[in-house]
């Protein structure tokens, strides 16, 4: 089951990092401008990617110029320097959105990660409905990951992933980050 399942997810890292590459790019150029502009990247994740939040902040390589979004006592202590990176499981997800909304609402720039087309229906009314945090953010990155990758006997499929491909692209984000910044010295 173990060789099944790091097969599936080698297959999800290869479709992420072949077809996002130019969202890898425009990501990493957008966080460049909080770091040259004397910015802070704000750190946001949803359930699960707090993963993410902890990788960019206390991560053995942490992330330039990066704080927890949680950490500010209000978002209208943001600059116009300062970027957002929030990162949930779907695109869908309401908190993320949310969230997404009201930095918008504040003209802070934004890169999401999430997986675009989730499955499942979410209780959203229908002038929200149209809303994600892809549509939402001024670059996204497409997890792919949609359903569990392990098939089982009962049919029924489990191993979703989705904390390891946020990091992933994280981790691509940041290398993608730190070559933009040092073509810029």
């Amino acid at each position: 089951m173990l060789k099944i399942f790091t097969t599936q997810l080698q297959g999800v890292f290869n479709r992420v990092g072949s077809s996002e590459e130019f969202a890898f790019e425009d990501a990493a150029r957008l966080l460049a401008q909080a770091v040259v502009g004397d910015g802070r990247i704000y750190v946001h994740g949803v359930k699960e990617m707090k993963a993410v939040e902890a990788e960019a902040t206390t991560g053995a390589e942490p992330l330039m110029s990066a704080t927890l979004l949680s950490d500010l006592d209000s978002y209208h202590d943001l600059t116009d320097t300062d970027r957002a990176l929030i990162v949930s499981r779907f695109s869908t997800d309401e908190e993320a959105i949310n969230t997404a909304k009201a930095l918008k609402e504040l003209g802070i720039e934004i890169v999401g990660i999430s997986t675009v087309g989730e499955a499942e229906q979410v209780d959203v009314d229908s002038a929200e409905a149209a809303e994600t945090l892809e549509s939402l953010a001024d670059v996204h990155i497409d997890m792919k990951l949609k359903k569990p990758l392990i098939p089982g006997d009962d049919g029924e499929r489990f191993g979703f992933p989705s904390s390891m491909v946020a990091l992933y692209v994280y981790h691509g984000l940041a290398f993608t980050l730190k070559e933009i910044l040092e073509e810029q010295e």
